[in-house]
């Protein structure tokens, strides 16, 4: 793989030159980019984005194998798989769907180790009258919110924002 600089930084214009696959430009970003843990950074970059779609929560039983199933994110559990996938590969795997939901992605590249991020994310929407289920990424945090409430959600989520600016 030929990774292409210019003044020490990435040049993504330069990938159909350097024949690099989008998938690995966005690892190598995502490499290059550094964790942030201090708290008012998070809040002020956290840039929620929220993607199209319905995403569901399913349980598979235990032993289940979810091999046809292009998972968002899995968790083993003592009693089963649980997996989040869209509502239409639900439905056509036969799932029985417990949570219907918006998912949000906080575009801030957020330590694993930072504090209080996810308190003041899951506050925000509790004010709002919002459930919420945090999935933490490598790199992202990931919110799935009732879909219904999408739309609430990135409003508070973006009041949070502009409540750090304003500070």
């Amino acid at each position: 793989m030929r990774v292409i600089f210019k003044a020490g930084l990435f040049m993504p214009e330069l990938l159909h030159i350097a024949n690099i696959p989008a998938w690995q430009y966005g690892f190598m970003l995502a490499l290059m980019s550094q964790a942030d843990s201090d708290l008012p950074a998070l809040l002020l970059s956290m840039a929620p984005i929220k993607h199209p779609g319905v995403y569901v929560f399913a349980s598979l039983p235990q032993g289940s194998n979810a091999a046809g199933l292009e998972t968002i994110a899995s968790m083993l559990e003592p009693e089963g798989l649980t997996v989040i996938v869209t509502e239409a590969q639900a439905i056509k795997a036969g799932l029985v769907i417990l949570f219907r939901a918006s998912w949000i992605t906080l575009q801030v590249h957020s330590d694993l180790h930072a504090v209080g991020l996810t308190a003041a994310v899951a506050t925000s929407l509790s004010r709002a009258g919002i459930s919420c289920n945090i999935v933490a990424g490598a790199f992202h945090d990931h919110l799935f919110v009732p879909v219904e409430a999408g739309e609430a959600a990135m409003a508070a989520l973006l009041s949070l924002n502009k409540l750090q600016t304003s500070n």
